[in-house]
């Protein structure tokens, strides 16, 4: 995990500061949602079978064998594990890099880009995991890519680069468009905006959720969050 910088004490009376204090001790606390992770992983499992093919099979095999290690550093939760899934543990097994070098053009290259970001996010190097999820090729589905530029969001906002981040996460929100990830992408947009004092359009995304996302888990709690900005 990354080390957590402290902000420094405001007067409780500053209501705004108080919120942004809040919001950077959440993020800095936080690298990147399990949530995210576990998202990549059902799904890039599935993307990339399904787009299998013979001239593929040694990328996929590959893929296979990192993504184990990648699940292995979740559990461990330490930067030497994503480290290993990243380059290898063995000379048999590739880690994401290696796949990204050797297959870059493939569908299992491209998701191994995917991963590459997330294990640099976990280790701390927020500019290489930035450069990683951007290279990711959007694959047109309502998974895979939303998560892949929420991801970038989480790494925007922990480089405290809070409009990117907000950007980042109302493009993952219209990409999704399901019940699953939109209404959280737009309650961490509305929490940043919430931040920078930006109240009215943080209400306007805690609406969207309460008004078209009611099976949501987010809309269970949304109140509250449309209570607090509301002027």
């Amino acid at each position: 995990m990354a080390n957590t910088t402290t902000p420094k004490t405001a007067p409780e009376t500053k209501e705004p500061v108080n919120q942004n204090e809040a919001f950077i001790l959440k993020y800095k606390n936080a690298i990147i949602g399990c949530t995210i992770a576990a998202v990549v992983i059902i799904c890039g499992l599935i993307f990339w079978n399904s787009h299998a093919k013979s001239s593929q099979e040694k990328a996929n095999t590959q893929m296979a064998m990192a993504e184990d290690l990648f699940g292995m550093a979740l559990q461990l939760g330490d930067s030497a594990a994503f480290a290993r899934a990243l380059n290898g543990d063995t000379a048999n097994v590739a880690g994401f890099l290696n796949i990204i070098d050797d297959f870059g053009s493939t569908a299992a290259g491209n998701v191994a880009k995917l991963y590459a970001g997330l294990c640099y996010a976990h280790m701390g190097e927020w500019q290489k995991a930035a450069d990683y999820l951007n290279k990711f090729s959007d694959t047109g589905d309502q998974m895979i890519s939303p998560a892949a530029i929420g991801a970038l969001g989480d790494v925007y906002a922990h480089m405290d680069q809070l409009d990117k981040a907000v950007d980042q996460y109302k493009k993952a929100a219209s990409k999704a468009d399901n019940n699953t990830l939109t209404p959280m992408y737009l309650v961490k947009a509305g929490e940043i905006l919430e931040s920078q004092g930006k109240k009215a359009e943080a209400l306007k995304l805690y609406q969207q959720v309460k008004d078209q996302y009611v099976q949501s888990a987010a809309y269970q709690t949304i109140d509250e969050y449309i209570e607090r900005v509301k002027e």
